[in-house]
């Protein structure tokens, strides 16, 4: 299908922060707005600075210098993530939750990215309304700290950052790209997932395949009303 080929491996916008990588610095960027023209025209390169940072020498909007170097480091880190030591939050924990055993099994493979999980969760509070989502194991296992959870002092709740939120009462629904995954609409198969890695295609829907290199487990715990993991070996390219 045509959505399953596609290309890049950004969105539209982090892929155009790619041009930043080459400058180190704002006024490097600045630089790369001036011409000539401005050179000789104003007589140094801080006039010709000031009118290229005023936004007069851009086809789009120019960048501050704070959003220079906050968006220059997000897609720094995106491109060329950093690599960093991990320990194994889960090991040597008793656990007694199926869910959150499950969970360990999966957590060295994550975090190396052998595998890249994507947990499905339902929970109703206790006025009744439902809260889902759909959240990337890997990304959440690197963005906060799982001790709690391991040792059964804390549940694990879908947020509106994750890679698809619902909450009924509040009417909202959303899909947000993470680390391992970006949300795609397929007008025939509906929600799918797409591996920023090898850009395999994951299938939530229970009634299809879940897609290549993927298998679907359905876990029982007497903490949550619904719970399924959809695991995804990663082909990296070699």
């Amino acid at each position: 299908m045509a959505m399953a080929e596609k290309k890049n491996e950004y969105p539209p916008g982090v892929e155009a922060d790619r041009r930043l990588l080459p400058f180190v610095t704002w006024e490097e960027y600045l630089d790369s707005l001036i011409d000539i023209a401005d050179l000789r025209n104003l007589r140094s390169t801080a006039a010709a600075r000031t009118v290229a940072a005023l936004g007069y020498r851009a086809n789009g909007d120019t960048l501050s210098e704070k959003e220079f170097y906050t968006r220059r480091a997000v897609i720094n880190e995106i491109v060329y993530p950093t690599v960093k030591a991990y320990v194994l939050v889960s090991e040597g924990v008793v656990i007694d939750d199926p869910f959150s055993r499950e969970l360990a099994i999966r957590e060295r493979a994550n975090r190396v990215g052998i595998l890249q999980s994507i947990i499905f969760i339902r929970h109703f509070t206790k006025g009744g309304f439902e809260i889902s989502g759909y959240i990337d194991y890997a990304h959440r296992l690197v963005s906060e700290n799982w001790a709690q959870f391991f040792r059964s002092k804390k549940m694990l709740w879908p947020r509106d950052k994750d890679l698809g939120y619902y909450h009924w009462r509040h009417g909202t629904v959303r899909s947000n790209i993470s680390r391992n995954y970006k949300p795609l609409m397929d007008p025939d198969r509906g929600l799918l997932f797409q591996n920023r890695h090898d850009h395999k295609i994951i299938c939530p829907d229970p009634q299809q395949d879940p897609g290549q290199n993927t298998t679907k487990t359905r876990i029982y715990s007497p903490r949550y009303t619904q719970v399924e993991i959809y695991d995804h070996v990663v082909r990296r390219k070699t």
